[in-house]
């Protein structure tokens, strides 16, 4: 039940306090992004690290003004592809056969079956799949960032455009995703610290099917 104490506990932070979180933290959330799952393994997303307040400035100015972003100690931007290639996808088999010993063309089969369905569905598909494929990464390192008593604000309400070109994401083939400020809660001039956490009840929410 550990997590779900976790999760009850966090909540989007609407103000934080400008403390720094230590490294090993930091550390740990990231790992757990990294170890996160995603289609047949390519994992076709970064994370961007900010710490640098005049970064953090210049993004918070495309991101509606929010404060969590200058506040925050980490501003993690989730990157996702523009798009995938029989290049990149072979780049991260090659990666997998190397690391597990295997022969040179264990994939080759695989890996044309894939690229024979992701090419005709076009870059627009591409670039949508592989942000779902980002989001799964930064839900786990929320759920990371709970568990380390950090707190988290997700954020959506940025111009990804502008944040791609602060960062220098176009020349990586790259697009912002989504946003997650890391840091500690202003409990003194947070709005919502003290709110009640409301969801749908179960009842609506899950629908089991036997």
């Amino acid at each position: 039940m550990a997590l779900i104490d976790e999760l009850k506990w966090r909540y989007a932070t609407k103000k934080m306090n400008g403390q720094v979180v230590p490294q090993e933290k930091i550390d740990y959330i990231l790992e757990a992004a990294k170890l996160a799952p995603s289609s047949s393994g390519l994992q076709p997303y970064q994370i961007f690290v900010v710490t640098n307040q005049d970064l953090k400035e210049k993004i918070r100015a495309v991101a509606f003004d929010q404060s969590q972003i200058t506040d925050a100690s980490h501003v993690l931007v989730f990157a996702a592809w523009d798009g995938y290639s029989l290049e990149k996808i072979s780049a991260v088999f090659d990666r997998t056969i190397a690391e597990r010993g295997l022969p040179e063309n264990a994939m080759d089969e695989y890996k044309q079956r894939l690229w024979g369905m992701y090419e005709p569905l076009g870059q627009e598909w591409h670039a949508i799949h592989a942000a779902k494929q980002a989001y799964i990464s930064f839900g786990i390192a929320l759920a990371a960032a709970a568990e380390q008593k950090v707190d988290a604000t997700p954020m959506e309400g940025f111009i990804p455009a502008e944040v791609d070109k602060l960062l220098g994401l176009n020349e990586l083939g790259l697009k912002s995703a989504v946003i997650l400020t890391l840091g500690y809660r202003d409990e003194a001039n947070d709005w919502l610290v003290n709110l009640k956490k409301v969801r749908a009840p179960q009842s609506e929410f899950v629908t089991e099917i036997k």
